[in-house]
C-alpha cells in the first residue's frame, strides 16, 4: 500500500503507518495528476490499483476484486476498467455511476493528465469488471474548489485540453456560472479531440445553460445536438423532455420521457444515472398526463414511480396529491 499524503493535519499519516511503511509526503501544487504521478511513482508491483481517501470497497464487492485480482494472472489486461459510484438515492444505492480506469498494467509511460478530473486513458487490452468502488464524502467538499484551481492555472497560461474544457464548463455549471459555461462547453464541442461521449454530455449541460438563461430555443438546440454524437442516452432524451414540458407541450414532453423509459440499460462509457430509465421518466409522465387529463394514466405512473423510490420527496408529495 502506498499512501501519498497531500497535507493532513490530524493523525491520518500515524493511521497509515499502521497498515504500511510506504507513506509519503507530496506538497499540493494544485494538481491532482502531479500527485497521483508521485504516488504511482513509488508502486513496485506489476499492476496498481488506485483509491481516493473517500473511497469505499464495500463488503458486498470485495469477491468481486479478489476475482478480479486472481484473474490478472491469466487474462494479462492493460486496463482494467471498473463501476465508480460517486452518489447515491436516498436508499443507497447508486444514483450516478461511470466506469474509470481502476487497475493498470505498471508501466514507464503510465501518466494521468488534467489538472483536475484526471485520467489515463484506457489503452491495450481493457477489460471491464462489474465490481464497484463507492466515493463517500463525509463532509461537503469546498464548490469552488476545482473552479479555482482552473482559474488559477489558466490565468497562468495553462491551455485546456479538449477534455480540460469540458470538465471546465461543468464547474462553472455546477456554481451557477451559466453564461460563462455556456461558452466555454461551446468552445470545448468546437475541438475535435473532444471524446464523443464527453461531447453528448456537454450538450446536456449546455441545454441546462441557456434554460437558466431563458433561451429555450437554444437550449432545445443543444440537447438535439447531443444526437449527432451517437445512440440517444436516457439522460438527453429526459432532458429534451424537460424542455417541452417547461413549454407547456406536454404531448410532445410524453413522447420524450417514453423514448427514456425505453432505452437500454448496456453502457460502458460515460457517466451513466440509472433513474433517466425509470423513476424520472415515470415521475414526469405522471406529470404531464395529469396535464393532458389523461388522470388514470397519471396515477398508474406515479404508481411506478412509487414502487421505485417509494421515500423520494416528489412521491410523498404525488401521493398526497392524489390521495
Amino acid at each position: 500500500i502506498v499512501i501519498a499524503d497531500t497535507g493532513s493535519r490530524d493523525n491520518t499519516k500515524e493511521i497509515a503507518k499502521s497498515f504500511t511503511d510506504k507513506v509519503f509526503d507530496f506538497a499540493w501544487e494544485d494538481d491532482f495528476s502531479a500527485a497521483r504521478n508521485f504516488s504511482f511513482s513509488k508502486a513496485t508491483g506489476d499492476y496498481v490499483m488506485w483509491l481516493d481517501a473517500d473511497d469505499v470497497i464495500e463488503e458486498s464487492e470485495l469477491k468481486g476484486f479478489l476475482a478480479r485480482k486472481a484473474a490478472l494472472e491469466t487474462e494479462r489486461p492493460d486496463t482494467v476498467m471498473c463501476r465508480y459510484n460517486t452518489a447515491f438515492n436516498e436508499d443507497g444505492s447508486p444514483a450516478f455511476t461511470y466506469y474509470r480506469e481502476r487497475i493498470l498494467r505498471r508501466t514507464p509511460d503510465l501518466n494521468w493528465e488534467g489538472i483536475v478530473h484526471e485520467c489515463i486513458a484506457p489503452r491495450g487490452k481493457i477489460v471491464y469488471a462489474d465490481c464497484a468502488i463507492s466515493h463517500k464524502k463525509t463532509r461537503a467538499g469546498d464548490p469552488r474548489r476545482n473552479l479555482e484551481i482552473y482559474q488559477k492555472a489558466i490565468s497562468r497560461g495553462h491551455t485546456c485540453s479538449a477534455r480540460e474544457k469540458y470538465y471546465y464548463g461543468r464547474e462553472l455549471y455546477y456554481n451557477r456560472l451559466y453564461r460563462e459555461a455556456a461558452c466555454v462547453l461551446e468552445d470545448a464541442l468546437l475541438d475535435p479531440a473532444l471524446w464523443k461521449v464527453n461531447a453528448a454530455e456537454a450538450c446536456e449541460l449546455l441545454g441546462d445553460c441557456y434554460l437558466y438563461l431563458r433561451k429555450t430555443e437554444k437550449a432545445l438546440a443543444a440537447v438535439f445536438r447531443a444526437f449527432s454524437y451517437g445512440v440517444p442516452r436516457a439522460e438527453t432524451l429526459c432532458a429534451a423532455g424537460n424542455i417541452f414540458k417547461l413549454k407547456r407541450d406536454y404531448e410532445s414532453a410524453c413522447y420524450w420521457y417514453s423514448l427514456a423509459a425505453e432505452t437500454p440499460a448496456a453502457r460502458t462509457d460515460g457517466f451513466s444515472r440509472p433513474e433517466y430509465r425509470d423513476f424520472v421518466p415515470a415521475l414526469e409522465l405522471s406529470v404531464c398526463c395529469y396535464h393532458l387529463g389523461l388522470y388514470e394514466d397519471a396515477k398508474r405512473f406515479h404508481e411506478q414511480a412509487k414502487a421505485l423510490r417509494p421515500n423520494h420527496p416528489s412521491v410523498r408529495a404525488n401521493e398526497r396529491f392524489f390521495s
